[in-house]
Formats: structure tokens, C-alpha cells, sequence
């Protein structure tokens, strides 16, 4: 079982695939970007709510052009793993997704989000405009306040969201065996109210 902790998200990375490009968010859709520790944990989580469509595994956050997981997995990026989450902005608002954003993980470690850790798993919330970075102060005061807790999630202007290669996308639908699946993803999943 340390193994299985210790290799963490980055436990498949062999892949050299090139990264593609942010995907086109069709008509009548919103996106929103965040991470919160190993983007399979986080692309499962978002994919289970009412009104999200597509949630898409990837790079965001930093400044390294084009980065590859081994760069990201690494720490030899600045970029963090990431999920662009596909929502329709009748069923689900983009305040609902930021209060559940804190219920994903503990958002108080600036150092990544149990059991990965490192720069490229920390707690990031990346906001495409204004109305949206004052979505996030309004939820984030909210959760403090009930929390009594300060969170260490950055805050930042979204750049440039670079899409992961083709097999981390939907990585828990397609490997529901894989060690950290089910060691890992499962038991938070549960946590949540939901099932692998």
C-alpha cells in the first residue's frame, strides 16, 4: 500500500503524446477551470454533478508552453494539473461548482492535495473574468467562515488551459481497477456521497 501512495497520480507516466489544444466550448455552455490535486480524482468528481456535460483533464496555471505530463508529473513545469469543467449554466451555476471545489479536498495545504503533492497538484482556481474572481472571493470568504478555516488555493487569471494526452481523459472511467483508483479515488468518492 505505500507504493501504491507513493507513486500517486504519475504512476502511468510513460505516454509522450503530444498535448492538444483547449477544446471549443459548444453554444450555450460555460467552462471552468481548477485543480485540486491529481486531475483523474478531480475529472471524476465534477463528472458526477447535474448540468456538467464534459470534464476535461489538463495543464493550466503556469507558464510553460505546450508541457507534457512527464514535464507537469515531474515538477520540471510550472504548469498544474487541471480540469476544465463543461457546464450548462441553466442547471448549475458556476457559484455551484466553486462550493463544491472546497468539499473535493483540503484546500488549507499549499503543498499539493493528499497523497500527491508538489507544485503541479496544488489547490488552483483559475477565473476567466472578473465576475467570475468575485464569484470565487464570495465562496471562498463563505467556506472560510463556516470552516474556520484559511484556505491556500491560488487565485489567479486563466492563461492558456493546455488539454492532457488522449488516455487521461476519462482515465478512472477506463481504469477502474488501477491501483490508485481504487485506493485513492474510490474512498474519496464515497466520501462525497458518490460511488467509483
Amino acid at each position: 500500500m505505500l507504493l501504491l501512495f507513493a507513486t500517486g497520480c504519475n504512476a502511468s507516466a510513460s505516454n509522450s503524446e503530444p498535448v492538444n489544444p483547449a477544446p471549443v466550448i459548444p453554444d450555450g455552455m460555460q467552462s471552468a477551470v481548477f485543480g485540486a490535486g491529481c486531475f483523474w480524482c478531480v475529472e471524476a468528481f465534477y463528472e458526477r454533478l447535474e448540468g456538467v456535460s464534459e470534464v476535461i483533464s489538463g495543464y493550466a496555471g503556469g507558464t510553460a508552453v505546450n508541457p507534457t505530463y512527464k514535464q507537469v508529473a515531474s515538477g520540471a513545469s510550472d504548469q498544474v494539473e487541471t480540469v476544465m469543467v463543461i457546464y450548462d449554466p441553466n442547471l448549475i451555476s458556476y457559484r455551484d461548482l466553486i462550493d463544491f471545489f472546497w468539499t473535493t479536498h483540503d484546500a488549507t495545504n499549499g503543498k499539493g492535495v493528499w497523497p500527491d503533492f508538489g507544485p503541479q497538484y496544488r489547490s488552483i482556481l483559475l477565473y476567466g473574468d472578473d465576475a467570475e474572481k468575485a464569484t470565487i472571493d464570495v465562496s471562498r470568504q463563505a467556506y472560510e467562515k463556516a470552516s474556520g478555516q484559511s484556505v491556500a488555493t491560488e487565485v489567479k487569471a486563466l492563461d492558456t488551459f493546455y488539454t492532457a494526452e488522449t488516455y487521461h481523459q476519462d482515465f478512472a472511467k477506463k481504469n477502474p481497477k488501477h491501483g490508485y483508483i481504487q485506493g485513492i479515488l474510490k474512498p474519496k468518492l464515497k466520501k462525497l456521497g458518490f460511488e467509483l
